[in-house]
C-alpha cells in the first residue's frame, strides 16, 4: 500500500457524497405522503387488455387475485430510459438533441463499469493481457470515446435548442443551462483525454486499481486529474438536482403514473389516505374551506358563496 494523493481521496469522498445523496432523495420519497392518483391506462404492469384497460374493469375484480407482470414493466422502462421514447413521440425535435445526450450519459455509464470490472478482475489476479481484460479494455474504449462524443453533442445541441426555441422560454432557468454546460464540460475533458493522453483509457485502469488497492497511482497528468476533478464534481452535483431523475425514474412510472394498488378497508392505502385527510389546507377559496383540515372539507361540503 502507498501513500493516497488528494486526487484519489477526493474519489473516496465523492462516491460516500453520490451514495449519501441518492439513499437521502429515495428517502424523501418513500417518507411523502400518498400521490393524487392519474388513472392512467394501459398500465404496463397489468395483464395484456386488447382496448388498453385496467383490472378494475372486471367483474367482481375485488374477489380475484391481482396479476401483475413485473417483466412487462422492466421492458417499458428499459425502453423508456434508454430511448426516451414519450419525449420521441411528444417532442420530436427535443428528442433529437435530448437522446444523444442521454445515451451517450449511459455509454460514459457502461465505460466506467467495464473498466471497473477489468480493475477488479486484474485485483483478483488476471493478467492484464488476458483475453477477458483485452476484451473489456477494447469495449471500453469504444463506449467511453463515442460516449464523450455524444454527451458533448448533445448538452451543444440542448443549450442550442433551449436558448432558440420559442415555447421553451418560459422552461428554461438559469440552472438549466448550467447543467448542461456542466456536462459538456464533463464529456469535452473525457474527450481530450482520449484524444491526447489515454487513447485506450489504460491510465483510467490504472487509477481505479490504485483506488481499489489503495495504492499509488503513480503521475496522471494535467488533463487526467483535470477530468477526475470535474467527473467527480457533476457526480457529486447530480442527485442534489433535478437530474437525479436519471436514478429516480423508477419512483415516476412505478410508484406515481402506474400505481394502481385499490383502496380497500383495512389496507395499507385506507390509513395513507386518512393521513393525507388529516392535513390542513393553507389556502382558502369561494369553494373551499380555509384552515380546515381535507376531511372536515368534504364533509362540510361547498360554502355558501359558491
Amino acid at each position: 500500500m502507498g501513500s493516497i494523493s488528494w486526487v484519489q481521496i477526493s474519489s473516496y469522498v465523492t462516491v460516500v457524497i453520490v451514495f449519501i445523496g441518492i439513499a437521502l432523495k429515495v428517502f424523501r420519497v418513500f417518507a411523502m405522503p400518498l400521490h393524487l392518483r392519474w388513472e392512467l391506462y394501459p398500465v404496463p404492469h397489468e395483464k395484456a387488455f386488447s382496448y388498453g384497460g385496467s383490472y378494475f374493469e372486471e367483474v367482481d375484480w375485488w374477489t380475484k387475485p391481482r396479476e401483475k407482470r413485473f417483466l412487462n414493466f422492466v421492458k417499458f422502462l428499459f425502453i423508456e430510459v434508454l430511448f426516451v421514447r414519450v419525449l420521441y413521440h411528444n417532442n420530436r425535435k427535443m428528442w433529437y438533441v435530448s437522446f444523444p445526450l442521454h445515451f451517450g450519459l449511459y455509454m460514459v455509464i457502461g465505460w466506467l463499469g467495464l473498466l471497473v470490472a477489468a480493475s477488479l478482475l486484474m485485483v483478483l489476479g488476471l493478467s492484464a493481457d488476458h483475453g477477458l481484460i483485452v476484451f473489456l479494455q477494447v469495449c471500453a474504449t469504444i463506449l467511453g470515446a463515442a460516449g464523450f462524443f455524444l454527451a458533448a453533442a448533445g448538452a451543444v445541441g440542448l443549450i442550442i435548442r433551449r436558448a432558440r426555441a420559442e415555447e421553451l422560454q418560459g422552461y428554461s432557468a438559469p440552472v438549466d443551462y448550467v447543467n448542461l454546460v456542466f456536462i459538456l464540460a464533463v464529456a469535452i475533458s473525457g474527450l481530450f483525454l482520449w484524444l491526447f493522453a489515454d487513447p485506450r483509457f489504460l491510465l483510467v485502469r490504472g487509477y481505479i486499481t490504485s483506488l481499489l488497492t489503495f495504492s499509488d497511482t503513480g503521475p496522471l497528468g494535467a488533463i487526467m486529474t483535470l477530468h477526475i476533478i470535474l467527473f467527480s464534481l457533476f457526480a457529486i452535483y447530480l442527485p442534489f438536482t433535478h437530474m437525479s431523475h436519471a436514478f429516480m425514474k423508477y419512483f415516476l412510472w412505478d410508484k406515481v403514473l402506474f400505481e394502481d394498488e385499490p383502496n380497500v378497508r383495512g389496507g395499507s392505502v385506507e390509513s395513507r389516505v386518512a393521513t393525507v385527510l388529516n392535513f390542513k389546507q393553507t389556502w382558502s377559496a369561494p369553494h373551499m374551506h380555509g384552515g380546515t383540515t381535507w376531511s372536515e372539507t368534504v364533509t362540510k361540503g361547498v360554502s355558501d358563496e359558491e
